[in-house]
């Protein structure tokens, strides 16, 4: 006889809708949604522009919340969660990457790399960080700003981040759009290993 232990989804979305009112009627942006991440999966969210998916990962990372539908972050039902409560969540467990990157302007790559670690209190914030902006390949770079850095760069930058806290799950717009194929091949290798490792999930 042999016994399976199955882990619990790190998260699953059902009939997820989102819809807004606008001049005339209204807005239907995502209609019945459903998604589901075990722990070491990876997840791509496809569709042509306007589509919804920057909506849709806005959801399922707890800064917008569904007009309808069930979001369950492991066994929790966000609905029952306080918008301080997801906030929680967010710094513990998610890491972004958003498709605008918003790194903090007035620090530099590393700073921007350590600053949710270090809003955490943690106290190895900057070798953390240095270990992370190693992983994509712009030591080089740490002391440079925002501004001085290409839009790859700050894309990269902005995974690292992400990637810092070791997330239990990571999400990403379009993360690998500012970069050239080789570089955005080793990028898309990168995030899954390190969330495999950690028994994370990649949407």
């Amino acid at each position: 006889m042999s016994v399976v232990v199955r882990s619990s989804p790190i998260l699953v979305g059902r009939a997820l809708t989102k819809s807004w009112t606008v001049p005339g009627g209204r807005l239907e942006v995502l209609k019945g949604v459903d998604i589901t991440v075990e722990p070491g999966q990876t997840v791509a969210i496809i569709g042509p522009s306007g589509s919804g998916k920057s909506t849709l990962l806005g959801i399922l990372g707890a800064l917008d919340r569904p007009t309808s539908g069930e979001l369950m972050i492991g066994n929790t039902d966000t609905a029952r969660l306080s918008d301080h409560e997801l906030a929680k969540w967010r710094g513990k467990s998610l890491g972004i990457v958003f498709q605008q990157f918003h790194l903090m302007p007035s620090l530099t790559a590393l700073e921007n790399i350590a600053l949710p670690l270090e809003i955490a209190g943690d106290r190895e914030a900057l070798k953390k960080a240095t270990d992370a902006i190693g992983e994509v390949g712009l030591f080089e770079r740490k002391n440079h700003l925002p501004k001085e850095l290409s839009g790859g760069e700050c894309q990269r930058i902005a995974l690292a981040r992400a990637l810092v806290t070791k997330p239990k799950l990571l999400l990403a717009d379009e993360p690998s759009g500012s970069l050239d194929p080789k570089t955005g091949e080793q990028i898309a290798n990168l995030s899954p290993t390190a969330h495999r490792e950690e028994s994370g999930g990649v949407v």
